[in-house]
Order: structure tokens, then sequence, then C-alpha cells
């Protein structure tokens, strides 16, 4: 792996800064100079090993003359002589037997903290997926609650609509009929008497009709921006989600509520108006009863002067 010489230097500052923090006595891990150099792991690993190997190398001489040991004992034998070359080439194997150890206890310690470090990665990474699924999973979960809400304001926005306009009907066949009963009040005092009677109780049930449909209209704007608002906290409360786990759950309650309350307001307007309905067929029921009536009534009240005038 070709590394960098800016990087190289990092790397070694940073392992030469940690070791004298901690007064030379043992060296430092990989983990941590890699975190001090900002370098991966690998660049981190390769140079750490080279350092190492750096701070345990020894300077040992080269035997460039014959040892005096050698050279009385050629003066003694040859068997001396052998013996003694034997013993240095031994010192020689067990030193390099040494430092092979000593390379080697190196690198299973450089591997066990390069496995340790990897392991602490994986288990962050890990969390942090759990984390990122968990609230994904939230988010989703509150804007099906947002869209649900919405389609329950829509909902109620339409039946206030059908509402008003079986009310200006109402309005209109009232109209009609105040027409009719001034018509008919020229006819007769008495018929005018009972139909302005039957004027004011279907004026009086129209006034009440748009009470409550203003009523319902407030109802209706106070539904619509309370949902607008919570759309709007549900979705900063989104944002904000890993933090406040607890109030989403209790905003998810309050918007289930509120529907609930949007239901049982339509439920009463489609009351109220279903009542309007019996209360206008039962009116019109009498109005027709009063013009038959008054029919059936016309050739008796004609037939009292023409008697008196006999008399």
């Amino acid at each position: 792996m070709d590394i960098g010489q800016e990087i190289k230097d990092r790397i070694i500052a940073a392992a030469n800064a940690l070791y004298e923090g901690a007064g030379r006595v043992e060296f430092p891990t990989v983990a941590a100079v890699r975190a001090r150099a900002s370098a991966d792991m690998n660049a981190a690993s390769i140079v750490m090993r080279e350092w190492r190997r750096a701070q345990t190398a020894q300077a040992a001489p080269v035997a460039v003359e014959v040892p005096d040991k050698v050279r009385a004992a050629n003066v003694n034998a040859v068997a001396v002589l052998w013996a003694e070359a034997q013993t240095l080439a031994n010192e020689s194997l067990l030193t390099a037997q040494a430092a092979w150890d000593a390379e080697r206890a190196e690198a299973e310690a450089l591997r066990g903290e390069l496995s340790e470090a990897f392991e602490g990665q994986r288990r962050e990474l890990e969390a942090a997926q759990t984390q990122v699924a968990a609230q994904t999973e939230e988010i989703a979960r509150q804007v099906a609650h947002v869209d649900t809400a919405r389609v329950e304001l829509t909902k109620a926005t339409e039946r206030a609509g059908t509402a008003e306009a079986r009310v200006i009907e109402i309005e209109r066949r009232a109209n009609d009929l105040a027409a009719e009963l001034e018509r008919v009040h020229a006819e007769g005092k008495v018929e005018r008497e009972r139909q302005a009677i039957e004027l004011a109780r279907l004026q009086a049930d129209l006034d009440q009709v748009r009470g409550e449909l203003v009523s319902v209209k407030a109802s209706a704007e106070a539904e619509r921006q309370q949902h607008a608002e919570q759309r709007k906290a549900t979705a900063a409360e989104a944002l904000r989600v890993a933090e406040r786990m607890t109030k989403a759950e209790a905003d998810r309650d309050q918007e289930r509520l509120d529907a609930g309350k949007a239901r049982e307001e339509a439920a009463r307007l489609q009351g109220m108006v279903d009542a309007m309905t019996t209360q206008h067929s039962e009116l019109m029921r009498a109005v027709v009863a009063a013009g038959e009536a008054r029919k059936a009534d016309t050739p008796a009240t004609a037939a009292v002067p023409g008697k008196k005038k006999d008399q």
C-alpha cells in the first residue's frame, strides 16, 4: 500500500506525542494514533508497525576481528576452536530467535489492537443503523397520522358544504312560502293569521338553522386551523424525533382524539340536517293542507251573505 509522506509524518507525530504523553512506558494503540492523526486504519497500522520496530531496534556491533577466545583456542586445539565457533553461532541464533519472537509478539499485539478497533467501529455502525431505522419508522408513522387527519378534515369540510347547500334550499322554499302566504293573506283574515303564525314558526326555524350553520362553520374553521397547527407541529417533531419520542406518541394520541371529535361533530351536523329536512316536510304538508282547507271553505263562506240578504 502506497502511503503519502504527509500522512506518514502525521501518523508518526501522533504516535510520538502519545508515547511521550504516556511517559514512554507503553506504546500507544493503533486506534488512538489513527484518531489523533485523522488517518485510515490500514495506513495507521502499517506505519505503526514500522514505528514500533524503530523503537525496539538495538544497535549490535559486527565482529570484524577474530575473538580473543578463538585466537587462544587456535593455539590450544582445533577442538576448542570448533566449540567456540559453535558457541558464537548459538549466541547469534538465540539473538535472532529473540528478535523474531519480539517481532511476532509485536505483530500479534498489533493484530489484536486492529481487531478490537474494527470491532468497535462495527458496533458503532450497527448502533447508528438501528437508530436511523427507528427514526425513519417514526417519521413514517407521523406522516401517516397527518395524512389521516387531513382526510378527516376534508370529509368534514365537504359535509359542512352539503349542509350549507341544504340551508340555501330551505331559504328558497321559505321565500316561496312567504310569497304564497302574501297571496293567501288577501283572501281571508283567518287564513292570513294562521299563515302568519306558520310563517313566523318557519322563520324561527330558519333562524335556528342559520345559527347552527354559523356554529358549524366556526367549528370547521377552528378544526382546520387546529389541524394546520398540528401538521406544522408534527413536521417539527419529526426533525427532533430522536430526542422527543415520548412527545411524539402523545401527539399521535391527540390527533386520534381530534379525528374522533371531528367524526362526532359531523354526525351531529348530519342529525341537524335530518331534523331540518323533517321539519321542512312537515311544513310543506301543513301548507298543502291549509290550501286544500281554504278551497273547501270558500263556498260556505260565499253562501252566508246571500242568506243574510233573504232575511
